[in-house]
This record gives structure tokens, sequence and C-alpha cells, in this order.
């Protein structure tokens, strides 16, 4: 079985930092793409940032400056780290991944359970 869980969630105040975590685990061969979602209460979920084999990354326009995706997918561990935060960052962050399962011998779209961030204003 595969399993994304994230940690580093949790309340600070506008303008503080937070840094999310994500490890994946279980019967991994490999791994092409890692992502951060968010979604905030009665909105949809929406793509954050993402890093994929060969170490290319993505940030979501509206994110860009504040927000940083790192991390080592080879390692099965991502990072999120987001800056400057805004009481409209607050949400349930989520990792995804696309992962080549052992068990099931195929490609597979995961997630993690998710993480809460709350930022006050």
């Amino acid at each position: 079985q595969v399993q994304l869980v994230e940690s580093g969630g949790g309340l600070v105040q506008a303008g503080g930092s937070l840094r999310l975590s994500c490890a994946a685990s279980g019967s991994i061969v490999s791994i092409n793409v890692m992502r951060w979602y968010r979604q905030a209460p009665g909105k949809q979920r929406e793509l954050v940032a993402e890093i994929s084999s060969g170490d290319y990354t993505n940030t979501a326009d509206s994110l860009k400056g504040r927000f940083t995706i790192s991390g080592d997918i080879t390692k099965k561990t991502i990072y999120l780290q987001m800056n400057e935060l805004k009481p409209e960052d607050t949400a349930v962050y989520y990792c995804n991944a696309h992962i080549w399962d052992q068990v099931g011998d195929q490609w597979g779209n995961y997630w993690g359970q998710g993480t809460q961030v709350t930022v006050s204003s």
C-alpha cells in the first residue's frame, strides 16, 4: 500500500511562516511528480505547487514569491515553505503524488489526509 503523510500545519498570525512536509511510503517503485493542493471552505481544491523528476518545479502564479516547493521525489519527501501568510491562505493543504505502485503494478494518483493551515488576522 501507498501512503502520503503531511505534517507542519497549524495556526499562525498573518505575516508569519509555516513549512509543510509530505512523506510518501509503502510499495513505491517510482514517483514522477508530487504536488501540493489546498482547499478552503466552500471552494474547490486548487493546485499550489508541484515538483517532478528532474527537479522541475511550478508554483501557482498567485503564490509565487511567497510559497516555495522543495524536496527530492527520489527520496519521497517534499516541502512547502509558506511565507507572508494571509488569512486567505487558510485551507486544508493536501499532498498528492503520481506513483507506480509495486502491488498494483500500475501508475496511480494518491492523496494524503491533509493538514490544516489557519492564518489569523
